[in-house]
């Protein structure tokens, strides 16, 4: 009988691979971070000169585009919310953005291009549902050269 054991080759970790596989996951958060940027809206605020109000409490933006959509926005959303046009949907949005804080500060920001209607009905709905601070939101004019 022949107790002999095989000799077996010592064992080797290889590093390649595993140096592979990190770099593949460094490159794909390399791409998708990329990706997450926020999108904004694009809006023209009107030229108007006044006080700049104080930024001491959270508040709700109310952003209308050229086009007359509307997007709610809060401190804690920052990326704004479509909102149907339509005046029950806009109002259910604003009580629900309001909840039971009628003192919360209330900013409408419109581009310089929204309709006026537009805008007044937005103003109509927000002094209905109960904000008491309701701001409209510009920006300095430019010196004239």
């Amino acid at each position: 009988m022949n107790f002999h054991r095989n000799k077996r080759p010592p064992l080797e970790i290889t590093l390649t691979p595993m140096i592979d596989v990190v770099f593949l996951l460094l490159i794909f958060f390399m791409v998708t971070t990329t990706f997450t940027r926020e999108t904004g809206l694009n809006i023209n605020l009107p030229e108007a000169k006044g006080e700049e109000t104080p930024d001491n409490n959270k508040s709700i933006t109310l952003l209308i585009d050229h086009e007359g959509n509307y997007f709610i926005s809060t401190d804690d959303d920052m990326k704004g919310k479509l909102i149907d046009p339509k005046v029950t949907t806009l109002k259910r949005e604003l009580i629900k953005a309001m909840g039971n804080r009628p003192e919360t500060p209330f900013v409408i920001s419109a581009d310089g291009k929204a309709s006026h209607q537009v805008v007044i009905r937005a103003l109509d709905i927000v002094s209905q549902v109960g904000f008491k601070h309701i701001a409209f939101a510009t920006k300095e004019p430019e010196a004239l050269q």
